[in-house]
């Protein structure tokens, strides 16, 4: 047999041994070590002793607003409101008068002076609209020309206008009243979608990431646009949409069909449909908010603020009556659920589906589930459910997190090594634009839980360089139901690996990657 490529010379990662090279056919690897060196070839790759692991696989990211941000003023290193109002008044210098000043990635917590307001928001640039998004999603900041054009008196449910000691609006949108913009800024054109698929890609190639998983499109808090598979598609007819990308389609498209499936998509369309590049994986939606922005459910108050206990984003009946929809109709349901509330009443909702509708292998997701105890830890296995944590939180947003949930609670904070040993089979995931999204950098944070301000968050939920590789490999694909495919170099599965410069196993620190293979083409080469 003669083979597309033989990539040799290299420390190559098959399961639990080490073997010398791929060989590769038709994008598939179809040989491995001694086998695959005999064979001959069309090309020959030498990795000059590399090590080569699986591509990695970030189950969990915001790839098309990830390209967005790409070119927003960045505001993530920012000390102080002060900093922010300069960086805004930066870009408005090069901006057309009436024209979208748009930064992203503040942090309150991070910032002296906390959140930015409109005021200040104003005076840094008082000819433009301006939208600073926070760095969890989940609020936004605006100003005033933004705020006079808003239906402020009809705030949706889950969502707040925060307002100042005299009743006056301070510029910040919460949740779900973020929908209030929609008029202005939705949908997003289907060719600015494009251009940002294709500029995070690059990106991510850089890294090493092979596929990811698309946590919310066509509409809710993340969507950019109601035609946003279409996209997606285009994206990859011109050959742009450079990693494997599974689509989590938002609940709020999903509506009542007139057959039997009864819920989802028009034509009956569900999760599993798509091939190997492209295709719809589970339904997403939203419980409640974020942990450093105090907005998650929580059954105890936040720490330092008596009675903020946070909100749902829909009603506790609706959120529940949706999942046992979707669940009964196919679909796999990935339910975002930050607070320890949020996520008992998503468990709640879990459990009673699969009661009324037993269904094995279902593969429900639960977000981030980032504030748990060890009794929830026991319903989420027991229940067969796959928890979608951040590693990355814990250096980037983690005192913030700590600050939240104060000393009683913050071993409780997304939680790693208590999944595995309740027998979970756990993903890697970044939650970028949030944070940074290199799965190196979230493998490091998985292994040393340490944050930005040096604290030691939940030691006992560390993991072993080895568990957080498998995470952002086999653990991300088994949560896409995609591990008879990608998430381990073995004959017949997809030729997607990164191949890196130091052995992560022995020496993670030292790891960065040299180049990336996506079915068996070099797509990216350092330098």
């Amino acid at each position: 047999m003669r083979v597309d490529a033989v990539y040799e010379n290299a420390h190559v990662l098959s399961g639990d041994r080490w073997v010398s090279a791929v060989a590769v056919l038709n994008g598939r690897v179809v040989a491995l070590d001694e086998e695959a060196e005999a064979l001959g070839t069309n090309r020959r790759v030498d990795l000059g002793g590399s090590v080569v692991v699986p591509g990695f696989h970030d189950a969990h990211n915001h790839m098309a607003w990830f390209g967005m941000s790409l070119g927003e003023v960045r505001l993530g290193d920012c000390k102080s409101v002060d900093e922010v109002y300069d960086a805004i008044a930066e870009r408005a210098a090069e901006t057309p008068e009436g024209g979208w000043v748009i930064g992203s990635g503040y942090d309150q917590n991070r910032l002296v002076g906390g959140h930015p307001t409109r005021q200040g928001l104003d005076r840094a640039a008082p000819a433009h609209l301006v939208r600073l998004r926070h760095t969890s999603g989940h609020m936004c900041v605006v100003n005033t020309r933004v705020l006079d054009q808003l239906d402020l008196a009809h705030v949706p449910v889950g969502g707040d206008v925060v307002r100042d000691e005299t009743g006056s609006p301070t510029g910040l949108l919460r949740e779900q009243a973020q929908s209030l913009l929609d008029p202005l800024t939705y949908p997003t054109p289907v060719e600015t979608v494009i251009g940002a698929i294709d500029g995070a890609g690059e990106r991510y190639l850089a890294e090493g990431i092979t596929s990811v998983q698309e946590a919310g499109v066509g509409g809710g808090l993340v969507g950019q646009t109601p035609i946003e598979v279409a996209a997606y598609q285009q994206a990859r007819d011109r050959g742009l949409l450079r990693v494997r990308t599974t689509l989590m389609v938002s609940s709020a498209v999903l509506h009542e069909l007139p057959h039997e499936t009864g819920f989802g998509l028009d034509l009956g369309l569900r999760s599993g449909l798509g091939d190997e590049w492209l295709r719809i994986g589970p339904m997403k939606l939203f419980a409640d908010g974020s942990l450093i922005g105090r907005t998650a459910a929580m059954h105890d108050d936040f720490a330092g603020e008596p009675g903020n206990r946070g909100y749902f984003q829909q009603p506790e009946e609706e959120l529940t009556e949706t999942i046992r929809k979707a669940h009964a109709a196919g679909w796999q349901i990935a339910t975002h659920a930050i607070g320890d509330r949020a996520i008992s009443v998503v468990l709640d909702a879990y459990e009673a589906a699969l009661r009324e509708h037993p269904r094995l292998d279902h593969r429900h997701r639960i977000e981030h589930c980032a504030v748990l105890s060890p009794e929830e830890v026991r319903r989420v296995a027991m229940n067969g459910l796959i928890p979608v944590p951040q590693g990355r939180f814990v250096s980037e947003i983690g005192d913030g997190m700590a600050a939240a949930l104060g000393p009683a609670r913050e071993d409780w904070c997304y939680r790693q090594k208590s999944f595995l040993d309740a027998g979970i089979i756990l993903p890697g995931s970044s939650d970028r634009p949030v944070v940074q999204g290199a799965p190196l950098l979230g493998m490091l944070d998985l292994v040393h839980r340490r944050t930005s301000g040096g604290k030691l968050l939940g030691p006992a939920e560390r993991l072993t360089p080895r568990e957080a590789l498998r995470a952002y490999t086999f653990g991300s694909a088994y949560a896409a139901f995609r591990e008879h495919e990608v998430g381990t170099i073995e004959e017949g599965k997809l030729a997607d690996f990164a191949v890196l410069s130091a052995d992560p196993l022995e020496n993670l620190e030292a790891a960065s990657v040299l180049a990336t293979v996506v079915g068996g083409e070099l797509v990216y080469e350092r330098g």
